[in-house]
């Protein structure tokens, strides 16, 4: 029996939200648009440096802003992901719970929570430093399997293969749905994520995966292919179903291979920060409840083009009353 719609798998971080000029990334020689694992001096260090600064906190990770955009939408989900017994610890889970995502995971009695600083300029790009901290004790005892059982999806971020345990989770979390027949969705993180385990996402997009997750920078690194419409019909062959974000380009689809296009919203965004989180959340919600493909990437398109008009990956309304209104 289904009970929720998508059983979330991710690092779990206290994001540190924040406007900065170009000019202090190039000053803190930080590499713009990417996310950056980063030691607890170096982010320490960084925190210092915007002591000036306006910062927000939120309880996040990409996985994590999935399923709370899914919430927003109306559906239902659980997440899976590691904190420590601390006060960012503490937060994580009361901030979670708030947003309507049931959060069990026991928490580390040692260690510090992972915590991410995301920085945001004038061009609406978001720049990631990110410390891990407990998040990669995640292991395969976490994976609760009475909740995947009841569960449409299965939903996990590939940031996870930066870490052995969290990767043996993931792969855990993947064999069991299908062991349950339960579908796997699986989103490539990053393009850099992707170069760094490109025969790995290979290997089980094509074993385990039934709808994969990318933006046009993650296919052409996938498949090596510079043409971002060529790249979406290279990994079509390797999963059922896969969704590409495409900017302003709205999305792609490609289904049983075959491929199509589906528009977007046109916004001036404030902030891309959650947008790619957004638009699978929109899909997944879609899936979830009976729409095709191409209608689930239209509202996919359409969570996306309200996220990017906030600062943060989380929206400060609810989008319950505008379900329905994409065609």
């Amino acid at each position: 029996m289904i009970k929720l719609d998508v059983f979330g798998v991710g690092n779990a971080l206290v994001d540190t939200l924040v406007s900065v000029e170009d000019s202090f990334l190039k000053q803190q020689e930080i590499k713009k648009g990417v996310m950056t694992l980063v030691n607890t001096e170096n982010q320490a260090k960084l925190l210092h440096a915007l002591e000036d600064h306006k910062l927000e906190l939120r309880s996040g990770g990409s996985a994590a802003n999935t399923v709370i955009a899914i919430a927003n939408c109306g559906g239902t989900g659980c997440y899976t992901g590691k904190v420590a017994k601390d006060s960012n610890g503490d937060y994580y889970k009361q901030d979670m719970e708030k947003a309507g995502i049931t959060y069990e995971i026991p928490p580390s009695q040692e260690g510090t929570t992972g915590t991410c600083v995301v920085m945001t300029t004038k061009d609406a790009q978001r720049t990631m430093m990110t410390h891990l901290g407990v998040s990669t004790n995640l292991s395969r005892s976490d994976i609760n399997l009475e909740r995947l059982k009841v569960s449409h999806f299965s939903y996990i971020e590939g940031y996870l293969w930066d870490g052995e345990s969290t990767k043996e989770a993931s792969v855990f979390t993947m064999e069991s749905a299908k062991k349950y027949d339960r579908k796997v969705a699986f989103t490539y993180s990053d393009p850099f994520c992707v170069n760094r385990y490109r025969e790995d996402f290979i290997k089980i997009t094509k074993e385990f995966v039934d709808v994969v997750f990318c933006n046009h920078e993650e296919a052409m690194a996938l498949s090596e292919i510079s043409d971002p419409e060529k790249a979406i019909q290279f990994i079509g062959k390797l999963a059922k179903v896969a969704f590409m974000t495409w900017g302003d380009k709205g999305a792609y689809v490609s289904s049983n291979e075959q491929l199509e296009h589906v528009s977007g919203f046109p916004v001036t965004p404030v902030d891309t920060n959650g947008a790619g989180d957004a638009f699978a959340a929109g899909v997944l919600f879609g899936l979830t409840h009976g729409y095709s493909t191409q209608k689930a990437a239209k509202w996919g398109n359409y969570v996306a083009s309200k996220i990017v008009l906030e600062t943060g990956a989380r929206l400060s309304f609810s989008l319950k009353d505008k379900v329905g209104i994409v065609e």
